[in-house]
């Protein structure tokens, strides 16, 4: 995984002797020639070294979305079977969306390649993607803003539990392509690389025209670990929790770096906002003027209310646009891109904000599963059962309650919007009895990062998660990183 790799086998070789062993891999495999390359080059390496104790097993995604795709799924199932590498083909089934297929068939072919693996007891994933790949994704980024990018991730968690990596991101296509023809392997070119409807396709035309300048990427990734790195410690300094919903930035926190500063509100407003990403740059400017002025008030971007206040700025989610969220029995699903939520029960159930149910007394839920919604550091709540308990005990703060022997002045209308934002759970229009509710299992979710989180993100995104008292992120399957132990 070194951008100084000077061909296709030597990525190979550096990614395999980078690996924690034993290891089982899933190398994903689609018959184009970027997988088909190094679906060879891991078993050339792999079997000309059998004392790393690592095994290849294979798995392609049929999208279905033009003829011939089940046909080229099985030439792919021959070509792992002449190799001796146990494969499976998975389909994408059920009706496509109309707009937005691109996003849709990434989404359903992550999910697909998961469940592969763990039907075979592979420990982490690899793609074929490129540098061809990589400088498409830059020029295309480039031309959006004028922020540096880090381009495609090495390295992406999925879901929390599986890394996805990417041992060719550095090694042009047009050697995996000789690589190939030196062993007489033919591979399958799809046509929607020529469909220019596609921007990638476009940008591929215009690269192929004449190159663009290259960008040091090992450079910007190095700097967005390192400021991933100031950012975790910005939250150990200057941020705390409340009741699991309520963020509060400490005055002297606003004043730190502005790099920083702009990294953390960004994906705060994206995890209480319950948003994939953080605010665009316009965005983003006003919320870090509003931060730094002096006069206390209110703004809302992202979906989350910020109230500015002479003891900080406080973060939660505006109690407006709240969807409903049912889930029959044995479903899981996410509400408002904040919380996790699995039915165990018999009976179908709906999650929906407080605001809606302002009928119905709430029940304290405290038989919700760890790891639980609560306030890892927020002395008040530390050593509670579960955060419901919390929110109900939230609902009487009267702006000035006194815990643990000191006055945490939180102000009231804050408590209120996040109660009126917390959810509610409910099955035939009454709350859920606490026996009911212990069978249900609510979660935090953090929208930009628990679906995918890059390596770039994950020591912000591991601190956060142990804020909101969650168990850590799996660890990289790595033991270095460029020929750095990690």
């Amino acid at each position: 995984m070194s951008p100084e790799a000077a061909s296709p086998r030597e990525a190979i070789l550096q990614f395999l002797a980078s690996l924690r062993s034993p290891a089982r891999i899933l190398v994903a495999i689609s018959g184009g020639s970027d997988s088909s390359g190094l679906l060879l080059l891991l078993d050339e390496a792999v079997k000309a070294a059998p004392h790393l104790e690592i095994s290849l097993c294979a798995a392609t995604v049929d999208h279905a979305l033009r003829a011939g795709s089940a046909d080229e799924a099985r030439e792919v199932a021959a070509l792992c079977a002449s190799l001796g590498i146990p494969h499976i083909i998975s389909t994408w089934q059920g009706e496509k969306p109309k707009t937005g297929i691109m996003a849709a068939a990434r989404e359903a072919r992550y999910s697909l390649l998961a469940e592969a693996a763990e039907a075979f007891g592979a420990n982490l994933i690899v793609t074929g993607h490129t540098l061809d790949d990589q400088r498409e994704t830059l020029r295309m980024r480039g031309m959006r803003t004028e922020q540096l990018s880090s381009g495609i991730a090495d390295a992406v968690l999925f879901d929390r539990r599986l890394w996805i990596l990417r041992p060719l991101l550095f090694v042009a296509r047009a050697d995996i392509r000789a690589f190939l023809r030196a062993r007489g392997v033919r591979w399958i070119d799809d046509p929607s690389n020529e469909d220019t409807k596609y921007e990638r396709v476009r940008m591929r035309r215009q690269l192929s025209a004449g190159p663009a300048a290259e960008t040091d990427i090992r450079a910007v990734w190095e700097e967005r670990l390192a400021l991933s790195s100031r950012a975790a410690e910005w939250l150990d300094c200057h941020f705390q929790l409340h009741g699991g919903v309520l963020g509060q930035v400490m005055p002297d926190g606003l004043r730190q770096d502005h790099a920083v500063l702009d990294y953390t509100l960004g994906r705060l407003t994206a995890v209480f906002g319950g948003q994939p990403f953080a605010p665009g740059r316009v965005q983003m400017d006003r919320v870090l003027a509003f931060a730094a002025g002096s006069k206390p008030g209110r703004m809302t971007t992202g979906r989350v209310v910020f109230d500015l206040r002479c003891d900080g700025l406080y973060l939660a989610r505006e109690n407006r646009g709240i969807m409903p969220l049912v889930l029959r029995p044995g479903e899981a699903g996410v509400w408002d891109g904040r919380f996790r939520v699995e039915n165990r029960l018999r009976t179908t159930m709906r999650v929906e904000a407080q605001a809606t149910r302002s009928g119905l007394i709430p029940v304290p839920v405290t038989g919700i599963q760890p790891p639980r919604v609560g306030a890892a550091n927020d002395s008040s709540m530390r050593n509670k059962s579960s955060a419901p308990k919390d929110l109900d005990a939230l609902e009487s703060c009267d702006g000035h309650r006194n815990e643990g022997g000191r006055d945490r002045g939180l102000p009231k209308s804050a408590w209120k919007r996040v109660i009126e934002s917390a959810p509610a759970l409910s099955s035939d229009g009454a709350y859920l009895s606490p026996e009911s509710a212990s069978m249900v299992e609510l979660t935090p979710y953090f929208a930009p990062f628990d679906r995918f989180l890059t390596r770039f993100d994950f020591i912000f995104a591991d601190r956060l998660s142990a804020v909101f008292a969650m168990a850590p992120y799996a660890g990289l399957p790595l033991r270095s990183i460029d020929g750095k132990t990690i």
